[in-house]
């Protein structure tokens, strides 16, 4: 699929309003008979009655764009990822996957110990100054680790020693303080790491190896672009590379993992 093969999926958001626009918009919504409180959200269908009626604030309102990632072609998508965003992933995790190598070696890879590694119960959590959570589960021909408040699958080190001596893995980074990431390694080298919020923004050894795939999701590698779903599209863009689609039944403890003393977040 080629960047002339499609047109991204853009939707446009507006910016609130000034203060003295929406003391305007309530004064005048309540004279037109519709309920509204002095304090708290309006409804959307308020906001653009009162927008349309007063071309001079929507004029003044501030409008931007940014890209929807839907699936162009089958495969992964990021509807199948509608339930992430209310899991008990959080706001802040890395899931890698690796291939060739089986849960214990991607633990061990990863920092655990023999003495670390043993069943994760649902009463594990990682906490500031004390142990990282990290759970593997072999998903076809892929083990799929899964750290809990943890970025150690997404430093380039790690990522080297998950796939070398020919093997691939595959990072993502959700990070709601800071920025997500995707990345792919093979052999022990960095092919390329993305951001995902801003696709444009890429690095590595061979930075547009996984445009097809971008292209794929609706997103244009060549455009500077904001996406407003990166990490459902993250979790597809991976799963186009794997072939392997991660669903909440694949969260479920106790799972074989490691909680390895003394991780800093």
């Amino acid at each position: 699929m080629s960047d002339a093969d499609f047109t991204p999926l853009r939707v446009t958001y507006r910016a609130g309003l000034s203060r003295d626009a929406s003391l305007r918009m309530r004064a005048w919504a309540k004279a037109k008979g519709y309920s509204v409180s002095e304090r708290g959200r309006v409804a959307p269908e308020i906001i653009d009655a009162f927008l349309a009626a007063h071309p001079e604030v929507y004029e003044q309102a501030r409008t931007f764009e940014m890209v929807h990632a839907t699936a162009r072609t089958p495969g992964p998508s990021p509807e199948d990822y509608e339930w992430e965003g209310n899991s008990q992933l959080g706001d802040v995790y890395t899931i890698v996957f690796v291939r060739e190598l089986d849960e214990y070696e991607v633990l061990r890879r990863l920092g655990a110990a023999d003495e670390d590694i043993r069943l994760i119960e649902d009463g594990d959590h990682s906490y500031p100054e004390g142990p990282q959570i990290i759970t593997v589960r072999r998903i076809g021909d892929w083990t799929v680790a899964i750290e809990d408040c943890g970025r150690r699958g997404a430093q380039r080190e790690a990522l080297g020693a998950l796939s070398r001596d020919g093997g691939e893995a595959v990072t993502v980074q959700r990070h709601n303080y800071a920025q997500h990431l995707v990345a792919y390694a093979v052999d022990g080298e960095l092919v390329t790491d993305i951001n995902p919020g801003f696709p444009i923004d890429r690095q590595g050894a061979d930075p547009d190896r996984l445009n097809r795939h971008l292209r794929e999701l609706g997103i244009d590698p060549a455009a500077s672009d904001s996406i407003d779903n990166p990490i459902p599209a993250s979790l597809a863009l991976a799963g186009r590379i794997t072939g392997v689609t991660i669903s909440p039944q694949h969260l479920r403890r106790p799972v074989l993992g490691a909680a390895i003393p003394g991780a800093s977040f």
